[in-house]
């Protein structure tokens, strides 16, 4: 049995936790596909920290070289996806015509991401004081934590991700319990591309305990999470109680 792990800190590195979760083929659950982190506040709190590093790092490159780094991601993603739709279809049980199509949903919002690399505009707008020159430019925020479901494995983080690394955040991403595989695969295929190791931080685990410490860490200023209203909820709560944060809550459905 494979045993995988998570991506801190440049490295792929065994959860603090010393627990595993296996991740079985539904349609045959004598099909192991691996074992994988079933991780805790502490692996969350390092990545955190090396996710604050890479955002030093990422934050300073130019917004077209940083959407250069997206259209890579892009080709490599179209490369292999087939590869991806298999493993995805063999995770989670979607139909190959759907997993293509949750694929697709990736390299498309990859280059469209990349696009955006040469139109960050700020704005110059006229001022109504005589000495006062009006401006604006856009700035990343900092390390984003990315909460997704089981059901689109590949198009959902695509979504939350892209453009938070185009923008220049950096991002701790906390796939589903259900679909650890994919955010593997893809991981692997943001690295290839060149993205700076710092950047991207992959914790495995599950929601109430690895998603919840993200939610709930002083150092996110800004949350994407997809599931239940229930926990969306809760999670706005949490938000209220602490720094100005943004927090998203969409339901599926």
């Amino acid at each position: 049995m494979t045993t995988f792990r998570n991506f801190i800190g440049g490295r792929w590195v065994a959860p603090a936790t010393r627990k595993y979760l296996e991740n079985r083929n539904p349609a045959n659950v004598r099909d192991v596909i691996g074992r994988f982190p079933d991780s805790g506040k502490d692996d969350v709190e390092a990545a955190v920290r090396a996710a604050a590093q890479g955002f030093q790092i990422w934050s300073r490159v130019p917004a077209p070289a940083r959407g250069d780094v997206l259209r890579r991601v892009g080709d490599l993603l179209a490369e292999r996806k087939e590869e991806i739709a298999k493993a995805m279809t063999r995770e989670m049980g979607k139909v190959l015509a759907e997993t293509r199509g949750d694929v697709q949903e990736g390299i498309d919002t990859a280059y469209y991401a990349s696009s955006e690399g040469r139109r960050l505009f700020g704005h110059t707008v006229p001022s109504e004081l005589r000495n006062k020159w009006a401006m604006s430019y856009r700035r990343p925020i900092g390390v984003t934590g990315l909460i997704c479901p089981f059901n689109f494995p590949m198009a959902i983080p695509t979504w939350k991700m892209f453009p938070a690394l185009l923008c220049g955040n950096s991002v701790v991403f906390k796939p589903s319990e259900d679909v650890p595989h994919t955010a593997h695969l893809l991981v692997e295929i943001l690295l290839e591309a060149g993205l700076p190791p710092q950047v991207i931080q992959l914790v495995h685990g599950r929601g109430a305990v690895a998603g919840r410490a993200l939610v709930e860490h002083p150092d996110v200023p800004v949350v994407s999470f997809t599931g239940s209203t229930t926990t969306g909820t809760s999670g706005e709560l949490e938000a209220s109680r602490t720094a100005p944060r943004l927090s998203t809550s969409i339901r599926q459905g």
